[in-house]
């Protein structure tokens, strides 16, 4: 027979239960954890870069750009005069950009209107996505004085961007930067980005991403300039 003091110590231990199921609290502290942080993950690589002047809100919250280089360190900011669009060819010489026709395009010819750059490329979703918006807006402020230049960068042909504006009936004035002199006078790192340039020529409004419409509309609102009131009769009806 087994004596007493040889049988084996009898021990009860409860069941461990967790907080919720078989999860314990630690467990779901660090599922949580990991949740927040794929949202706020989420949130920076969608949302979009955003302006550089305190102005209407442009960005279209619903598209994000296409970055196509590091930011810069320092951009062209609100304030500043808008670089002139123009070609290096060499040797200390530059000629001033093109449209698809060959004509010709510098900010001197359009002082006195209100600009609208658009760098773009025919490839770009988001570029595509707002193309309808400046369609619509330089069709609809041309007689009072808003010219719309978009710039397209990155193409292989000019052929391409213009079966592009082809496409898209586009009107208003198409430069083709095969360079890429201007996008880098301008420190373009994303596509679209957007230079709103007063009848001065200084720029008032840089927006790195897509816009939105009604926000540009408020923009160049504020930009253009206001009609010219009727003069009134003087007090003595003279």
């Amino acid at each position: 027979m087994t004596s007493e003091s040889e049988r084996p110590t009898f021990t009860h231990r409860p069941a461990r239960h967790g907080l919720i199921g078989p999860f314990s609290g630690r467990q779901l502290l660090a599922g949580a954890i990991a949740v927040l942080v794929i949202a706020v993950l989420g949130v920076v690589v969608t949302t979009p870069l955003g302006n550089t002047a305190n102005q209407p809100d442009l960005i279209d919250p619903l598209a994000t750009p296409f970055v196509i280089g590091e930011a810069p360190a320092q951009g062209l900011q609100a304030g500043q005069q808008a670089p002139e669009l123009t070609i290096d060819q060499g040797n200390g010489n530059s000629s001033a950009l093109q449209d698809l026709d060959g004509n010709p395009v510098t900010l001197a010819e359009l002082r006195g209107k209100v600009v609208w750059i658009n760098f773009f490329a025919s490839w770009c979703p988001p570029c595509q996505q707002e193309t309808p918006i400046l369609r619509t807006l330089a069709d609809t402020y041309r007689d009072r004085g808003l010219e719309v230049v978009g710039i397209s960068v990155q193409e292989t042909t000019s052929a391409d961007v213009k079966a592009y504006a082809d496409r898209y009936r586009l009107r208003y004035t198409i430069g083709f930067d095969g360079s890429g002199d201007v996008l880098r006078e301008y420190r373009v790192f994303a596509l679209p980005t957007q230079f709103f340039i007063d009848p001065n020529g200084v720029i008032q409004q840089v927006v790195s991403g897509p816009v939105d419409e009604q926000g540009a509309r408020a923009l160049i609102e504020s930009i253009l300039p206001g009609p010219v009131a009727a003069n009134s009769p003087s007090p003595s009806g003279s």
